[in-house]
């Protein structure tokens, strides 16, 4: 795949989120977005094999990048991913319950839309506020499972929510907390 003027090869598995190859929400916002290259602490959020916390880690040489999921197959491949690019010492891939209390500049994430409504809000809840001040999540959801909606319901609860952009059907958000 290649994106950033780079190209990359990532190993995959079956039993991962789009274990085929990089997925078009995923290639949205690494085509949308530019890493914030003096960032020093990154997350990842859902990070399936890794291709969000490699590429942030890569072009971010002061970051540690923390790369969450709940699928221990995908974090084991994001070790393996981190380690073949050369950033495995500051790529960290953890479990939720494994992340100590911490405040990012910058959150990344294609959310697992499909989990349903309550969870995702709940795993958002739980993770926007650790944006440290100044700090911006970067958020790609489809149009069609209700980007639209989410925005909404993300301002209503207390974050600031911009559209970026729209392409291939998807939203790109800029999330910001008002504190």
């Amino acid at each position: 795949m290649r994106f950033w003027e780079t190209d990359w090869t990532f190993t995959t598995a079956a039993g991962v989120f789009s274990a085929d190859g990089l997925d078009l929400g995923t290639a949205v916002l690494l085509r949308e977005s530019i890493p914030p290259s003096t960032a020093t602490r990154l997350l990842d959020l859902g990070c399936g094999y890794g291709v969000l916390a490699v590429a942030l880690a890569t072009a971010c040489p002061a970051a540690i990048v923390d790369a969450v999921d709940v699928n221990a197959r995908a974090l084991e491949l994001t070790a393996a991913n981190a380690e073949a690019h050369g950033v495995g010492d500051r790529v960290r891939p953890l479990l939720p319950e494994q992340v100590e209390p911490a405040r990012y500049d910058e959150i990344w994430s294609n959310p697992p839309i499909r989990i349903g409504k309550e969870a995702l809000h709940e795993l958002l809840l739980a993770w926007l506020p650790r944006l440290a001040p100044g700090g911006v999540a970067r958020l790609v959801v489809g149009k069609n499972l209700g980007a639209d909606s989410l925005q909404t319901w993300l301002r209503a609860n207390g974050f600031n929510c911009e559209r970026t952009t729209s392409a291939k059907g998807f939203r790109l958000f800029a999330v910001t907390t008002n504190a």
